[in-house]
């Protein structure tokens, strides 16, 4: 049956795309197809195409549909049954894989592939029911030893504990565990209350629960949804972290759930995902305002909730879980976030308590959509304010205050409406004057985050400076005195970087700064008080004469540093932030100096940078940074599990990163000390900005340091999508290339490593690097095409049909610009070597192909002598055709020359031409043998 033309056309179309390796664009194609009126039994071709084009897209749920589909249409279609046990056994159900697969052999009984497929497969299966039946004692014995109350902390107990969860590590002994009882055994080891115990289950479930609704439904359903959450607040912090992470996989696999419809990885349907994650989230809210629980646990329920409820995406069009949890909880988590810590009121909160509400409400607002969903949100708070400051005494008025403060530092908009509503600013300047610490604490703290809005700034300028300049120069409390220097800072600073707008008189932020520095050192202060003195610093640092004292500091840096891995999580921000201002890390553009003139003569304000904010100052400082350890204290900020890591902290710290690794000489510090891994979890999540300063300063590393001493054993693998992530557009030419010359040099390290590179799907960007006009950019691109070339997808790619791929390395090779003749010879030479039919194809791309051998090997560069050589033997030794051609040409008096050289490989290369072509026939030897 001939197929209708148009659908006939696409097919093709789709071959070829997919010969070349664009899956996409090829899967594209045959959708187009399927769409026109095409037959029974067209539909099956494009449906097993399909099928291939997801397999190699490794979307093996699509692909498994797409053969069930040619199947459908075409029970006998042997490609399809074939694509689909492919499918199946990757998804792990070989039962059914082993199925199809005999299928074939039945239909085709001579083709290897189908037995060997087979044999492989029913290999896999024997090995599968050999483990399970050795697990089925194992799983029994350690829950013996664990549940025997006789051996009360013996070693016996303990790695039999650590048996069990390496076991759940591996799906099959996940399973097994499951089946044999285990979440009811894990559940008497949760009663224990021992901690060791405790731990063990808590690590044996989330391998039963990870990337599995079904059994974690089923886990909750046994243990009961308000039990595990339970678990959360107990006073011991490693059990309740591990009660953290259990429910963020628990969280996970709901999620998956729900975006599958219903279907896990085992494919079973089951219980509705999105009721089993509301009963989740609606426990973890309650557990915010219950009475015993602790503030560690209290702050584990606030990280959950902080990264299961908003969305990950805005493109994601559905907010509804937010909108839910906004009804359900927001009262709740504005209770924590307007609790006092001192005196301790019934919740048990931490200062990390309050900024993790923040986050919280700040990602719930960020989350809406419309402004009607913005209005209620309001709404909700300012009633919620309202309840506290109206009628409920002094007490209840200190609560809405702090209720604010926590608004002003998440979802400022919301802050700065509550700040307008009835006496409420003007409760805030009288309690600043009261006798009792804590009023005062929470006034002046409420002042300070007002001075940093805009909508508010003005206000405070002119009615709170005075009043905080008193509190800073008359309280007798340093708690009081640090935090009106704070809010001084923050007024004082809001010239930022420019020079010429200073609020204070010269000097004033000079002497602020050394108060600061003098509260940091001081370890008698309490780190609470003392983050304080890290705010102020954050905003004086803009200064550059404060940043040259600073650095110049080495007991403030140090306790800087310090405070950072304190349990004081709510100062990194400062930190970064300080950090950013001293090594100048902040987006600055010169004036255009027509500009500048331009404004002067029309009267307007002209920024002026600080003269110490030069490049030679700005480096001198990175320097004495470098010398005090800042890459060590960055490296712990990095692994913090905490919210307050948000992710504009990130990007603050890959800011800092990037201005670390500029100077070349100073990149082996930063490896040392552990910059390399620290870079990787920056470059994969964050701000877009953060995420490609992170890579850029990866693209730095690897390509002056050895990649596999920077990012030993696994890592390495992980550089590589932020590596390709800087080949895109709308990135800088730097950025492109130095991510073109760290991928090079990947590509030259291992098959694996190139396998990567492919599946990131680089090599269409690096080949259009290949035209840039920019010659270091196309010199650094064609290297790395070369390296990439020893894989053979990339082989596949120049030897398909209907490309210029190879015509590009042979005029490349011809190039004036040594380096990229040097680059495109190398790449000829290896391709020649790996698909001697490309020889052949040579003369074809260009009529000039003669004279760029010619070129190559009389080039004075030995380099590219031996890589023109190596083509021309391989061209040589492909055909006898090609070699008459080339004994006919200049070429053979240009070889005889050379092999009469030294015994270097380009006199190896030249004899062995002649040889070969003696061999032909074509040429004979000298009398003498020559």
């Amino acid at each position: 049956i001939t197929l209708n033309s148009a659908v006939e056309q696409l097919r093709k179309e789709g071959n070829e795309l997919f010969k070349c390796g664009d899956y996409g664009g090829a899967l594209a194609a045959y959708t187009q197809a399927l769409g026109l009126d095409a037959t029974p039994q067209d539909q099956a071709i494009l449906h097993r195409n399909r099928a291939a084009c997801h397999l190699k897209l490794e979307d093996y749920d699509k692909a498994e549909t797409e053969a069930s589909k040619a199947i459908e249409k075409d029970g006998g279609d042997v490609k399809a049954l074939y694509r689909r046990s492919q499918a199946l056994e990757k998804l792990g159900r070989l039962d059914q894989a082993v199925l199809d697969l005999q299928r074939c052999v039945s239909l085709e009984p001579k083709n290897k592939v189908f037995q060997e497929a087979l044999r492989n497969i029913g290999g896999q299966i024997q090995e599968k029911v050999r483990y399970m039946s050795s697990t089925d004692a194992k799983v029994e014995q350690m829950f013996q030893i664990l549940l025997d109350p006789e051996e009360k902390g013996t070693e016996k107990k303990q790695k039999a504990s650590q048996n069990l969860v390496v076991l759940a590590r591996e799906d099959a002994g996940a399973e097994k565990i499951f089946r044999s009882n285990g979440v009811q055994l894990l559940q008497c080891l949760l009663d224990t209350g021992e901690t060791d115990l405790m731990l063990a289950a808590l690590r044996t479930l989330v391998g039963i629960c990870s990337e599995h609704q079904s059994r974690t439904v089923a886990t909750l359903s046994i243990l009961g949804t308000r039990r595990v959450v339970s678990i959360l607040g107990v006073e011991s912090q490693a059990v309740s972290l591990a009660a953290c992470h259990l429910l963020q996989v628990m969280f996970d696999a709901l999620k998956e759930g729900v975006k599958k419809g219903f279907r896990g990885k085992e494919g079973a349907i089951i219980v509705d995902p999105a009721r089993e994650l509301k009963v989740l989230i609606s426990n973890l809210l309650d557990l915010l305002t219950e009475v015993g629980v602790s503030g560690q646990g209290r702050d584990n329920a606030l990280t959950l909730l902080i990264k299961a409820v908003p969305r990950k995406s805005l493109k994601d069009p559905n907010n509804s879980l937010t909108l839910w949890v906004i009804d359900q909880g927001l009262k709740k988590i504005l209770e924590v976030g307007g609790s006092l810590q001192d005196p301790p009121g019934e919740l048990a909160v931490t200062a990390n308590s309050r900024v993790s509400a923040s986050i919280l409400l700040s990602k719930l607002f960020d989350d809406l959509k419309c402004d009607a969903e913005r209005e209620n949100f309001h709404r909700l708070c300012e009633n919620y304010i309202k309840s506290w400051f109206e009628g409920q005494g002094l007490a209840g008025k200190l609560r809405a205050i702090q209720t604010v403060s926590c608004l002003l530092q998440g979802p400022c908009d919301a802050g700065n409406r509550a700040l307008e509503l009835s006496g409420v600013m003007e409760s805030v300047i009288a309690l600043c004057a009261s006798e009792q610490e804590e009023e005062q604490l929470v006034a002046v703290e409420a002042l300070i985050h007002a001075a940093g809005k805009a909508k508010r700034a003005s206000f405070i300028t002119a009615n709170g400076v005075s009043l905080l300049k008193d509190l800073y120069k008359c309280s007798e409390k340093d708690s009081i005195r640090i935090r009106a220097l704070v809010g001084l800072c923050k007024l004082g600073s809001a010239g930022g970087t420019d020079f010429s707008m200073k609020q204070f008189a010269e000097g004033s932020t000079l002497k602020l700064a050394k108060q600061c520095r003098k509260w940091l050192c001081n370890d008698q202060i309490d780190a609470g008080t003392r983050r304080w003195a890290v705010e102020g610093l954050a905003y004086l640092t803009f200064d550059a004469d404060v940043k040259e004292e600073f650095v110049e500091d080495a007991a403030a840096l140090k306790a800087l540093f310090q405070l950072s891995r304190s349990e004081e999580r709510s100062v990194l921000f400062a930190v970064a932030s300080a950090l950013v201002n001293c090594t100048n890390s902040y987006d600055y553009e010169e004036p255009d100096p027509k500009m500048v003139e331009l404004a002067k003569y029309a009267k307007q304000h002209v920024p002026e940078q600080h003269p110490k904010d030069k490049p030679s100052f700005v480096r001198a400082r990175v320097k004495k940074l470098l010398v005090a350890g800042v890459v060590s204290a960055m490296v712990c900020m990095v692994k913090t599990e905490s919210p307050v890591l948000t992710s504009s902290c990130r990007e603050l710290l890959s800011r800092v990163f990037l201005a670390l690794v500029e100077e070349v000489e100073d990149r082996g510090t930063v490896v040392a000390q552990g910059g390399g891994r620290a870079l990787i979890p920056l470059a994969l999540e964050g701000t877009d900005v953060g995420q490609t300063k992170a890579a850029q300063a990866l693209a730095k590393l690897t390509i002056t340091s050895n990649p596999e001493m920077t990012f030993p054993g696994e890592r390495i693998y992980e550089v590589v999508r932020p590596l390709v992530s800087l080949l895109h557009l709308n990135c800088s030419g730097l950025q492109n290339f130095e991510a073109l010359m760290a991928l090079t040099n990947l590509a030259g390290i291992s098959e694996r490593l190139r396998q990567k590179i492919l599946k990131e799907k680089a090599v269409p960007m690096i080949e259009g690097y290949m035209f840039e006009e920019h010659e270091m950019i196309r010199r650094a691109a064609t290297e790395c095409m070369c390296n990439l070339a020893m894989s053979k997808e990339v082989q596949d790619l120049f030897e398909a049909q209907g490309n210029d791929r190879l015509k590009l390395l042979v005029l490349y090779s011809g190039e004036d610009d040594e380096l990229l003749q040097r680059a495109a010879a190398g790449g000829l030479a290896m391709l020649t070597s790996m698909r001697p039919t490309l020889c052949s194809r040579i003369p074809q791309v260009t009529t000039h192909w003669l004279e760029i051998l010619q070129a190559l090997l009389l080039s004075s560069n030995q380099e590219l002598q031996h890589r023109g050589a190596v083509v021309v033997l391989n061209m040589v030794e492909a055909s006898r055709e090609i070699a008459s051609t080339l004994m006919e040409s200049e070429m053979m008096e240009i070889l005889s020359v050379l092999a009469k050289g030294d015994h270097s490989p380009v006199t190896r290369a030249a004899a062995a031409c002649l040889d070969k072509a003696v061999e032909y026939g074509l040429i004979q030897p000298n009398q003498d043998g020559e």
